[in-house]
C-alpha cells in the first residue's frame, strides 16, 4: 500500500497563460496557476511528500495537470475528473503597478468540488492539510468541502494551515472577513500577506496584524511582506526576516512559492524561523522568471542562496 502523503492541498489549479513585458503583445507564455497546486509544487520541489485534492474538467488542460504533477511527484490520486465542467484559466500581464490578472474560471471543474468529494481518510494520514480563502470562494459548494476537509483534519491531528488570498472578484469583504477569520480560529499556520491582512484587519502595523490573527486561535503567524520580508510569529516569539535581494521578473506564486517551502521545512524539522528564512529565500527566487511555477526554486538551489546570505 503506497505511503500517504505528509502534505495535502486543496483547492483550485488553473492553466495560465503570461504575457511577457517585452514582447510583441500577442505571444503568450503558458504554464500553470492555482494557488495552492503552487504550493504543493513548491513543498514538492524541496523534497517533501505531497498530494492534492481538486477536481479537473476532461481536457487538454487537466490532462496537463495531471502530467505536471506526475513529473514533480505529487499526488494526483484522489483527483477528481468533471465529464462536462472545464479546467479553470488565467491571463497574467505586466505594468507599471506589478502584475495583474483576468480569470476564466466561472462553473469550473473545482468550483463544483462537493463535500462528498472529500476523501477524509486520505487528510486524516496527513501531517498538515493546506488550503487558501481562494478554495472557499469560488463556490458555496467548495467551501463546504473545505469544512469537511478541516474537520477532517481537525479530528485526526492533522495541522491546517491556510493563506489569506483575498481575491474581492470572488466575493465581497465582508462575507471574506467573517468566513477567513472563522477559518482561521481553525488553523494552527496562518500565512497571510500584509497586503490581504490590511484589508481584512482594518490594521496597518504588522505587529498588530500579527496580535490579530494569534487571538483568533492559530499557533503561528508566517506574515508574508513582499520586498519587506516576513514576519514570522507565535505566541512566545516574533521574527522579523529581511527581503532577499533578486532582480524580480514576475513576482506571480511567490507567496504561494513561501507557503509549500515553510510546509516543507517544518515537515522536515525546522524551527519555525529556520523554515521562515528557508522560505523566504525560496520565494524570492521564484520571481526571477515568467510564470508562476516554472520558477519555482528546488531544494538545492535554496540552499545555495541561503550560504551565500
Amino acid at each position: 500500500m503506497p505511503i500517504p502523503p505528509a502534505i495535502v492541498c486543496l483547492g483550485e489549479p488553473m492553466i495560465e497563460f503570461n504575457r511577457p513585458r517585452n514582447g510583441d503583445g500577442r505571444h503568450w507564455l503558458q504554464g500553470f496557476g492555482g494557488d495552492t497546486s503552487n504550493a504543493a509544487i513548491a513543498a514538492a520541489r524541496q523534497g517533501a511528500s505531497v498530494g492534492y485534492l481538486t477536481s479537473l474538467g476532461r481536457d487538454w488542460m487537466g490532462d496537463a495537470f495531471l502530467e505536471l504533477w506526475a513529473a514533480e511527484g505529487v499526488d494526483a490520486s484522489r483527483v477528481g475528473l468533471h465529464e462536462s465542467a472545464p479546467t479553470g484559466v488565467y491571463f497574467v500581464t505586466h505594468g507599471p503597478e506589478g502584475h495583474k490578472f483576468d480569470f476564466l474560471r466561472k462553473g469550473s471543474a473545482a468550483s463544483l468540488m462537493r463535500p462528498g468529494q472529500i476523501p477524509a481518510a486520505y487528510v486524516a494520514a496527513a501531517r498538515f492539510l493546506h488550503l487558501s480563502a481562494i478554495s472557499q470562494a469560488i463556490s458555496n459548494e467548495a467551501r463546504q468541502a473545505c469544512d469537511v476537509a478541516i474537520d477532517s483534519a481537525r479530528a485526526a491531528g492533522t495541522r491546517v494551515s491556510f493563506d489569506t488570498n483575498l481575491r474581492l472578484r470572488l466575493w465581497d469583504l465582508g462575507t471574506a472577513q467573517r468566513t477567513i477569520h472563522a477559518t482561521m480560529a481553525r488553523c494552527d499556520i496562518v500565512l497571510p500577506s500584509l497586503e490581504d491582512s490590511r484589508q481584512l484587519t482594518a490594521l496597518d502595523a504588522p505587529d498588530a496584524i500579527a496580535d490579530f490573527y494569534l487571538g483568533l486561535g492559530p499557533s503561528l503567524v508566517a506574515l508574508k511582506m513582499g520586498g519587506d520580508g516576513a514576519l514570522i510569529a507565535g505566541h512566545d516569539f516574533r521574527l522579523r526576516i529581511p527581503a532577499h535581494p533578486v532582480t524580480v521578473v514576475d513576482a506571480t506564486g511567490a507567496g504561494d512559492t513561501f507557503d509549500g517551502a515553510f510546509l516543507a521545512r517544518l515537515m522536515a524539522g525546522d524551527d519555525p524561523e529556520m523554515a521562515g528564512r528557508y522560505a523566504n529565500v525560496a520565494a524570492a527566487l521564484s520571481t526571477r522568471g515568467y510564470g508562476a511555477v516554472a520558477p519555482i526554486p528546488h531544494r538545492a538551489e535554496v540552499e545555495e542562496a541561503l550560504r551565500r546570505v
